[in-house]
């Protein structure tokens, strides 16, 4: 791994694990499992070892191993018996936290090295339902509360695009069905957050349909142009952090008389934004998903 240090608080550990501060300190106090440094203010402070071990011996604990029996592991046995039960059991919750130690060191090779033993018993969309999917949810919410930084996140969702974009390049030799419509896939004006509407890309072109993927931050008008190509087209979209809520009525209703006035044109939508919209208030043409999963079902 690389060396580079970073210390947590005990809140930091409490977010990265889901093992409450309380319970951290009597695993502390009670069997000694951790021995954190303290600041001249006498405020806890655990190194990457630490967190690592954490992970370790919530990773037994939630696979049936008392606390009292793993504080009596030698600490070279506690990630032994961590490999051991990944071989024969779920590996996903071992997976997520290789990830994420990987994450935190910046480690290129922890990741992959993680991303190619899941490869040789998992589908590449079984991988991202299963592992980055839940992983990237939690990311966001380490994000929001400080426990890692914009270039944690970056690093994280850069090696998951690559691993997007080279799964996609396996399957564009295929020739799509000849009676496939076309599905359109943009992301909105100040909008960049590309890897769910890059694997919704990935599934499309898998089941056999053309797709024509434009990306981040495309002016609505910009789209009139497909309209003089293709009979049959779907656009798809994805609104994480842009537009604004109370933009969104009146994004959708200008994209309808705009773009959704010929016969065989449909608008679905995806992302965080769109959770308090339902499909009742919406355009008939227009359809909100409240997964992925969801829309590929329905394909």
């Amino acid at each position: 791994m690389n060396n580079i240090q970073v210390n947590f608080s005990i809140k930091d550990l409490e977010n990265l694990t889901g093992i409450k501060a309380h319970t951290i300190r009597i695993w502390e106090k009670r069997y000694n499992l951790l021995q954190p440094n303290r600041t001249d203010t006498n405020i806890r402070t655990y190194s990457l070892s630490s967190l690592q071990k954490l992970l370790n011996i919530s990773y037994l604990n939630s696979n049936g191993f008392k606390i009292s029996k793993i504080a009596n592991l030698k600490e070279e046995e506690i990630p032994v018996k961590v490999r051991e039960i990944a071989s024969r059991t779920k590996i996903e919750d071992h997976a997520i936290n290789a990830l994420k130690m990987a994450m935190l060191n910046f480690d290129q090779v922890l990741f992959y090295n993680t991303y190619n033993n899941l490869i040789e018993n998992k589908t590449f969309s079984e991988i991202f339902y299963t592992i980055f999917l839940p992983l990237l949810n939690e990311i966001g919410l380490l994000w929001q509360t400080n426990t890692i930084t914009p270039a944690h996140e970056h690093f994280l969702s850069v090696h998951i695009k690559q691993k997007i974009l080279l799964n996609i390049e396996k399957l564009q030799s295929l020739e799509p069905k000849p009676e496939a419509k076309t599905f359109v896939l943009f992301l909105p004006e100040k909008e960049i957050h590309d890897i769910g509407l890059l694997f919704i890309n990935y599934e499309l072109i898998s089941k056999g349909y053309h797709t024509i993927f434009l990306g981040e931050s495309i002016p609505m008008e910009s789209l009139t142009d497909l309209l003089n190509f293709y009979e049959d087209i779907t656009f798809v979209s994805y609104f994480t952090v842009s537009p604004e809520e109370q933009e969104i009525p009146l994004y959708i209703n200008k994209f309808d008389n705009l773009l959704l006035q010929k016969p065989n044109t449909n608008f679905f939508l995806l992302g965080q934004k769109m959770a308090s919209i339902t499909n009742t208030k919406l355009p008939r043409k227009v359809r909100v998903f409240n997964s992925i999963e969801g829309l590929v079902k329905e394909l």
